[in-house]
């Protein structure tokens, strides 16, 4: 297979300067080392966490479902949260930490669960690839997590156009319900990056093909389908949610439901099996529970709740990560999914890399090339994040710098003697390189600061703050942005939600994840910008507020040279180009 690569040190790029290729020292790519690795059967891996054959359902020998009535056993362990610093576009390794740091706490006799997203075929066939860690870090099998994996994500998008199928149907059959058709926010979804999909007009060529309407469709994991899995607290949580996923309004502005189209139960029933966590493993055969997959930018970024719970109580320490940087996934994960479970992570991993340069004005082609005074003017960026961790999220914080083979001592010196200097603790993790074993003195520092602090959750904004409010204060607060602009009509849209009794729910901001602002191009640590607010969508079965800012999709496009353009099939069935 032709692919028209470049080398440059160890890593391979296209020619346009993206990795597509993360290689370790003997030449190997992520794919083929896990096809190298040697997995043990499943029911092994769930033995180690006491779990019994009638605990899971095996999907082959190395892949299982957890029965999702096991969350409410046992005593629950210490949880860590994995943020970043603001990414570049390949990405800073936060995965590929988690994973190292999971398998180095096993390594230091603590029974750990590292608990992750589930990967969508958007980055996969995009740009940013997979997300099953990198290098001797990795879940597997995964070419399987990667791609398809136990049919979670088709399932989610079954129950999104079930219910969408049911809202034209119920139209097209007199529309009891009196639906302005104009109103309906509902959306169809397909797991693909497919811009030309954004914007579609259904119905068209007469009567019986449906009612002619203005339509759309958003990537499955922006779909408010994918943010209740991942926020239901069990089967009954879970099916409440879906009765009240409002699709539109009443011509005489009343909420309509799920539960008014009567489709709620046959949601649940597509659902039964995606809402049981997966069990793997990873390279070094520690167990990993996988479920659920919301992006950060545009959904609120965590796994899910019971799979977070379920690594909890199965786990001394549980690792879970939480989506790009922590002005994202680690705000939606105080703000939403803390503010709705009740856990509380014990410590914080923010991860850097020598990478920040790109935020002191190194472009993406040159990030291989030392420059540490470039480095020094990137850093700001990181040490905000930092603060947002510690100050504004109150969550002890311990900094792993995520080393790649490009690196220089200098580099790495000056980002640990920065951080030293600002008061964190820091370590240099090597999972990449090394697995588990690179990672043990990270695993140590963080086993030292759940041991000696305490951590001092605290929520951004109240409850019965105004919807206004809410966003003004993660925009002055976490961003450190001065002010947040509304046009009339999405005023007007925030008016009737409230009015409609929505008033209390928590905020889901819809932004880059490139910036601290909602311009892209507006790198490092900006200040005294504002935030344009381009809509507000409502997501009553999530129970949240959807705040979209700036130039952000919920359905993205591929870019020029996209990864699957790399992915192949050999005559044996061995999958390559997988990164």
């Amino acid at each position: 297979m032709k692919n028209h690569l470049s080398e440059r040190g160890q890593l391979r790029y296209t020619k346009n300067g993206t990795p597509i290729r993360k290689d370790d020292t003997m030449g190997n790519s992520d794919i083929e080392i896990a096809y190298n690795a040697k997995m043990e059967n499943i029911l092994n891996i769930a033995a180690k966490l006491q779990l019994q054959e009638e605990d899971i359902e095996l999907y082959g020998k190395h892949k299982a479902k957890i029965n999702d009535r096991l969350v409410h056993k046992g005593k629950a362990g210490k949880l860590i949260l994995v943020s970043a610093l603001t990414p570049t576009p390949a990405g800073e390794g936060k995965t590929t930490t988690t994973v190292g740091l999971g398998d180095a706490l096993n390594r230091l006799g603590k029974k750990q669960v590292i608990t992750l997203r589930e990967p969508s075929f958007g980055p996969v066939f995009g740009m940013k690839g997979g997300a099953a860690g990198g290098g001797h870090s990795q879940v597997v099998p995964m070419e399987d997590i990667n791609l398809h994996f136990t049919g979670d994500l088709h399932a989610i998008g079954a129950a999104n156009n079930l219910l969408a199928a049911m809202i034209d149907n119920h139209i097209y059959q007199g529309n009891e319900l009196d639906i302005q058709p104009q109103s309906i926010s509902w959306k169809r979804c397909v797991d693909m990056n497919d811009r030309q999909l954004r914007h579609v007009v259904s119905g068209l060529q007469g009567r019986t093909n449906g009612i002619p309407r203005e339509d759309g469709f958003e990537i499955t994991v922006a779909s408010e389908i994918m943010a209740i899995l991942c926020l239901a607290s069990d089967r009954n949580d879970l099916k409440t949610r879906l009765e009240r996923i409002v699709i539109g309004f009443s011509y005489d502005r009343k909420p309509v439901t799920a539960g008014d189209l009567r489709a709620a139960g046959a949601m649940a029933a597509i659902l039964k099996d995606a809402f049981k966590p997966n069990l793997v493993q990873t390279l070094e055969n520690n167990p990993a529970i996988i479920h659920g997959g919301p992006f950060a930018n545009i959904a609120h970024g965590c796994n899910s709740v019971i799979a977070t719970k379920t690594a909890m109580q199965l786990g001394d320490y549980a690792v879970t990560e939480a989506g790009f940087g922590a002005d994202l996934g680690a705000e939606k994960f105080v703000n939403i999914k803390c503010r709705t479970s009740g856990i509380t992570p014990a410590a914080a991993v923010v991860v850097a890399t020598v990478r920040a340069k790109m935020h002191g004005g190194v472009e993406k082609v040159d990030l291989d090339r030392e420059d540490v005074s470039a480095l020094e003017r990137g850093m700001p960026n990181l040490l905000r994040h930092l603060d947002n961790m510690t100050h504004v999220y109150g969550i002890p914080t311990v900094v792993s710098i995520n080393r790649f083979p490009t690196d220089t001592d200098e580099e790495l010196e000056k980002v640990s003697s920065l951080c030293k200097h600002h008061g964190y603790a820091v370590e240099i993790s090597n999972g990449w390189a090394e697995g588990g074993k690179g990672v043990e003195p990270l695993a140590q520092a963080v086993i030292n600061l759940v041991e000696t602090e305490t951590s001092k959750l605290t929520y951004t904004y109240k409850n019965e703050d105004r919807m206004t409010e809410k966003v003004q204060a993660i925009v002055e607060s976490v961003y450190r942005g001065k002010d947040v602009k509304w046009s009339a009509q999405v005023l007007k849209k925030i008016e009737q939600f409230e009015s409609a009794g929505f008033g209390e729910l928590p905020v889901c901001i819809a932004k880059t994840q490139y910036s601290f602002s909602d311009d892209r191009t507006l790198t490092g640590a900006p200040e005294q910008f504002a935030i344009s607010v381009r809509d507000v969508k409502l997501s009553a079965g999530a129970g949240f507020i959807v705040v979209v800012t700036g130039a952000v999709m919920t359905m993205p496009g591929l870019p020029k040279q996209p990864a699957a353009e790399q992915i192949d099939l050999s005559d044996d069935g061995v999958i390559s180009g997988l990164f």
